[in-house]
């Protein structure tokens, strides 16, 4: 099980380096070996699933100096992040085939995917601090290059931007993982149980999980990431680069140290501004792809308000709100990117009636719209529904309020989109589907959106087990 652990971390990895190397002598051959590379990283992780569900954690250590140990551990919540990330990594990754196969720099593209969902893999397992840190900078690296895949020079600024954010950011959290090596000597999360984390600690590892999640005052590269092409959008917003927050503050906040009282009381409330702040720009916006951005900050704050709750309804729903919101925007990116690419517009001003032209594309974002406002049966019904509650059994009836009123922004905004941009008087003539390979992508999404509601005892009894693996629950 330990060469398992590392085949799902490595393969995609180390593999991503020979990417570009195939890519000089096939585009077919490449594009293959990336989607069998992350496939290869899935069925590793997947092949965890037995281990878990016996209670059997697989763990890999190598010792180090100075703390720095080389610590992977096949916990729940890190084989439900990698699977997660992976699945939808694959499915971007089938529908990039199409979008971006008249552009020069697709080399370039698919090795930073890879590189992108291999760190990913790597941070999921990952249970010393330091190599939190590494993997965490990889991927902003990764993300810097394949925001600005267009290279013009605003596009570049825009990437800039984000990595900026980030990085900062990011440095701010290693110096609160070395403030608590100072006082506990110890960078290994299993050691660090239970543990109460300093204040200036605590503050300085949130700016980098807020930074990196775009939550409020950080949020303003997200919105401005959508001028990469919009599988990289997608790839930020549902499979990796934001969940990394949020994925973060589970692994050491939750299942690891634990937390002075006062910040049970401020973090909500941040969270709270946020998802409607967010929320409001997202029905006043014109562009589709950051009307979906500004929806993903906003949706991100249910995921944390499930974690900072703390009880075992809200981190469950907390959770699953991960793959469930990972699925619908997954889905409501690609099908922004099947209209951007053949109306070579983001303004819905300019859109209308492509449902009669983008039958498929037309039923599937509305399919990934409903899961994302919350709607039964689809799967992101139950995750709502399990955060909120969990939250007002939790005692906090104002800010579970709050989200309910942020609940009802977010089907404001997402059918205000479908309506303008799928019904009414076509704007523009001949507007016809994506690819088969795009429309395919997209439909699966939807399907398993609607699908996963169907079958929700089945990520959830998963779930169950990853939260009572975690200590500090209630």
């Amino acid at each position: 099980m330990e060469s398992i652990l590392l085949t799902a971390i490595l393969v995609p990895l180390l593999g991503a380096f020979l990417v570009p190397v195939l890519g000089l002598y096939s585009s077919k051959i490449r594009n293959v070996f990336a989607l069998v590379l992350v496939s290869l990283s899935l069925i590793a992780s997947a092949s965890l699933l037995g281990p878990v569900l016996s209670g059997k954690i697989t763990t890999i250590f190598i010792p180090a100096i100075f703390g720095m140990d080389l610590i992977f551990s096949a916990d729940a919540l890190g084989v439900f992040m990698a699977l997660t990330s992976t699945l939808l990594g694959i499915i971007i990754i089938f529908y990039s085939w199409g979008y971006i196969n008249h552009f020069s720099n697709q080399n370039e593209y698919y090795y930073f995917v890879v590189l992108f969902l291999g760190a990913m893999a790597g941070l999921a397992y990952s249970h010393n601090l330091i190599f939190i840190y590494l993997f965490w900078e990889i991927s902003a690296i990764a993300c810097w290059r394949l925001i600005g895949f267009y290279r013009e020079p605003q596009i570049v600024l825009k990437a800039d931007k984000a990595f900026l954010i980030t990085v900062f950011g990011a440095l701010g959290m290693l110096l609160g993982f070395i403030i608590l090596y100072t006082e506990y000597g110890s960078f290994d999360l299993r050691i660090l149980q239970g543990m109460v984390a300093p204040n200036l600690a605590v503050l300085l590892i949130m700016f980098g999980i807020f930074s990196k999640s775009a939550t409020l005052p950080f949020h303003t590269w997200l919105p401005d990431a959508g001028v990469a092409p919009s599988p990289v959008t997608a790839l930020l917003h549902a499979a990796v680069l934001v969940k990394i927050g949020v994925f973060v503050f589970a692994r050491v906040f939750v299942d690891g140290l634990t937390l002075e009282p006062l910040w049970g009381q401020v973090l909500p409330v941040v969270v709270a501004v946020s998802t409607v702040v967010a929320g409001g720009a997202a029905l006043v916006e014109k562009d589709i792809k950051r009307i979906i951005a500004y929806s993903t900050v906003s949706q991100l704050a249910f995921i944390f308000l499930g974690l900072f709750t703390k009880s075992r309804l809200a981190v469950a729903g907390a959770l699953l709100y991960i793959l469930m919101h990972g699925l619908a925007k997954a889905g409501l990116f690609l099908c922004a990117g099947i209209v951007e690419h053949n109306l070579h517009t983001k303004d819905i001003r300019k859109m209308g009636g492509l449902i009669r032209t983008m039958p498929v594309t037309a039923f599937s974002f509305a399919f990934c719209a409903l899961s994302v406002m919350g709607i039964p049966p689809f799967g992101g019904f139950f995750s709502k529904y399990m955060v909120i509650a969990g939250a007002a059994e939790g005692g906090n009836l104002w800010i579970a309020g709050t989200f309910i009123a942020s609940a009802f922004l977010t089907i404001l905004y997402l059918v205000r989109v479908f309506a303008v941009v799928f019904l009414g008087e076509p704007k523009l003539p001949e507007v016809k589907e994506g690819t088969s390979g795009m429309v395919w992508a997209v439909a699966i999404l939807a399907g398993l959106s609607l699908l996963s509601g169907f079958l929700i005892s089945y990520p959830n009894e998963f779930i169950q087990i990853a939260v009572r693996q975690m200590v500090g629950i209630e």
